[in-house]
């Protein structure tokens, strides 16, 4: 029998990498209907778990699905783990994606090695009706580029290189990205949990 869950989150683009990640499992992913419509859950912890179990709860009182939600991001500690829980909003509340990786490559300016390592991680959190059920983490290391590559992928992935620096994610194939990503790492996870062996 199938495993269905919705996505608390309006975004196509998402809801698309999720049924990517879930393609081949016995996990139905949709999005939580009227989305847009229902009351906003304001991202304001200051930390990942926080706000994705917080989401995933307030969410979950609206259906009596199982909803999905995640905070991700990017830490840079050379910039004081920056763009960190704000990396949505890094360079201000109406920036477009390459705005956001503009300013912080002006902020990684002159540094060099050790100084440009970075890491990407995701927490996820499922809720059933003002319950939790699970949280699960992870984290993806790499590098940042000294300019933006490619063209697949969204966010900070044209300028996150893999730990060896040679290519960003934005080079990378879906399935390459998928395998090493954050966001990939973590679902796995979450499958394991979701959907347990036979």
């Amino acid at each position: 029998m199938p495993v269905r869950i919705v996505l608390a989150s309006s975004n196509p683009g998402k809801l698309r990498e999720y049924r990517e990640l879930a393609a081949g499992t016995a996990l139905e992913i949709d999005l939580l209907p009227n989305f847009e419509e229902l009351p906003a859950f304001e991202e304001s912890a200051p930390t990942f778990a926080e706000n994705s179990a917080g989401k995933a709860l307030h969410f979950s009182r609206f259906t009596a699905e199982m909803v999905l939600a995640d905070d991700s991001g990017l830490v840079v500690p050379a910039v004081g783990g920056a763009p960190g829980v704000h990396s949505a909003r890094y360079a201000g509340p109406n920036a477009r994606d390459t705005d956001r990786a503009s300013k912080l490559l002006r902020e990684l300016e002159g540094k060099t090695g050790e100084e440009r390592k970075a890491r990407f991680v995701c927490v996820m959190a499922v809720a059933r009706q003002g319950r939790a059920l699970a949280v699960v983490s992870d984290c993806a290391e790499g590098v940042i580029a000294g300019e933006p590559r490619g063209a697949n992928g969204f966010g900070y992935d044209p300028i996150f290189c893999f730990p060896d620096g040679r290519r960003t994610y934005a080079e990378a194939s879906t399935e390459e990205k998928n395998l090493a990503s954050h966001r990939g790492k973590a679902f796995r996870k979450l499958i394991e949990f979701l959907v347990p062996k036979n």
